[in-house]
């Protein structure tokens, strides 16, 4: 812990700083000592701001990415009281997911409309692109997440990438070993996929941190950072995004929530939550987000 001063004309604040990182970022907390302070002052000052730094710093939950307080956990966690708990039935289920495979294609850039959809996945009409295949790929995905009682862990993020590409796509079910740009639909940069060579002891951590709190976070939270921190890894070469939102519903469906579509037509706002969390850290808005999807249908 050190003293900063800052000056502003002739005045001099001071403040006792502590510096810290969390995953390569340095973060800081300040505790205001009092202005134009002589040394003995500052001394006399001291000892209370250090208990308090401490205090904070003991407080603070490392939610992978970043550090939050229980305060800040709490607000967070109030997102969770604007959600209605519902159940599907298997009808419901079925249309949730043509609509769930409709949307999250799309936002890819699937050109396979909602009334193809729902032929290929109810009538068995035959593939034959790509994008159909992907659909059906996508559907069984939906169904292994809703009935699965496995553990989040590499495996099942990678069992998930290979169901929805096995059959288009040579490095279904494959970490990447390129690194990757992402852009969002203006073709702006919103992320700069981690490493290759750091991406599977990312995903271990991940998976183990979610084991770890899935009990402690409410479902709401923890299924945002969840998806965040996934797309933040962007592990594979393609297919990210449609592997990050089964990983989001998994973990709202392991914790008896509903399942979530994230809709086509809100597609900017999406990438504007997975740009803020990746550049500032803030996760409100992809709480924001998820309630506002949710008060649009399960199956809208």
């Amino acid at each position: 812990m050190y003293v900063e001063k800052r000056k502003q004309g002739d005045k001099t604040k001071c403040y006792l700083t502590h510096s810290y990182k969390i995953r390569g970022r340095t973060r800081k907390i300040r505790r205001y000592l009092g202005l134009n302070l002589s040394e003995t002052e500052i001394n006399a000052c001291r000892k209370a701001a250090e208990v308090s730094i401490l205090e904070e710093l003991d407080a603070r939950k490392d939610l992978l990415k970043i550090s939050l307080t229980k305060k800040e956990i709490l607000k967070l966690n109030e997102y969770d009281s604007d959600i209605q708990i519902v159940h599907l039935d298997p009808l419901q289920w079925q249309v949730f997911t043509e609509t769930f495979v409709y949307n999250t294609n799309a936002i890819e850039g699937s050109t396979v409309s909602f009334n193809e959809v729902h032929a290929i996945l109810k009538n068995n009409t035959n593939p034959r692109t790509d994008d159909e295949l992907e659909s059906i790929g996508v559907a069984e995905a939906v169904e292994y997440v809703r009935n699965t009682g496995e553990d989040m862990s590499l495996s099942l993020i990678l069992k998930l990438h290979g169901m929805c590409f096995g059959g288009s796509k040579s490095f279904a079910g494959k970490l990447r070993d390129v690194e990757v740009i992402i852009r969002d639909g203006r073709g702006m940069i919103v992320h700069q996929g981690i490493p290759v060579s750091e991406i599977e002891r990312e995903l271990t951590e991940l998976a183990v941190w979610y084991n770890e709190n899935r009990d402690e976070v409410k479902p709401l939270l923890l299924a945002a950072i969840v998806h965040n921190q996934f797309e933040y890894i962007h592990p594979f070469e393609d297919g990210n995004g449609r592997v990050g939102r089964l990983l989001l519903n998994y973990a709202l469906l392991q914790q008896e929530y509903p399942p979530i579509n994230i809709l086509l037509e809100d597609r900017s706002k999406y990438y504007e939550c997975l740009r803020l969390y990746s550049q500032e850290n803030n996760l409100e808005s992809t709480l924001e987000l998820l309630v506002d999807q949710y008060s649009k249908g399960l199956t809208g």
